[in-house]
Order: structure tokens, then sequence, then C-alpha cells
């Protein structure tokens, strides 16, 4: 779906219609940027027929505890694995070191 933006932007995607970014992803660390990868890398684990996830628990920021997990399973995982962290980048490093360690080639 496209709309032509009142500003004369031209179009945008559904997403960048409502957040007038244009679909494009912002950047918040300059750093590391996993979180910049971090849809592209649940989508190919989708692709290896491996069910994954990444959520956030609203009681653990709370907390200060980790809050954030990833969780993964199926497909060529032989045994289903979780990985915590305080930040995004936290969780998603441990996550791609342990998908590694089970023999998952990420390409990312």
């Amino acid at each position: 779906m496209t709309t032509d933006r009142p500003d004369g932007g031209g179009d945008l995607d559904g997403v960048g219609a409502m957040t007038g970014n244009r679909g494009r992803w912002p950047k918040t660390d300059q750093d590391s940027g996993i979180e910049d990868v971090t849809l592209l890398i649940l989508e190919w684990l989708g692709e290896q027929g491996v069910n994954a996830m990444i959520r956030v628990d609203a009681e653990r920021v709370a907390d200060n505890a980790p809050a954030w997990t990833f969780a993964a399973s199926g497909g060529p995982l032989e045994h289903g694995m979780r990985a915590d962290g305080r930040t995004v980048q936290q969780c998603m490093s441990a996550a791609l070191s342990r998908l590694r360690e089970a023999g998952l080639s990420v390409p990312f």
C-alpha cells in the first residue's frame, strides 16, 4: 500500500505513512547495530524452520533485571534455546553465540 504525503514527500509504504520515516529503520546504536538486523535474523531463522522470538518483560524492566529474552526451537536446533540480556544488544549477542554453538551459521 502506498500513500501520497500531503507535504509532497512522495509515496510511502504503510509503516512510513504512519511514522513518517519512509520505511527506513532508525539507527539507535551506532556502535553495534545488532538491533538493526534482529528482524532479519528472525526472518532468516524462520526460513531455516526455526521458531524464534524476542520479547521484553515490563516487570523485569521495573525490577532492573535482564528484561530482554530471545527464544528459539525446532528446525535444525536439537534442543530449544534461550538467551537473556539487560539490553537488546546483550540479548541478541548471547543468542547469536548460542545459535552458532548449536551449528547454525547465522549470516548476520
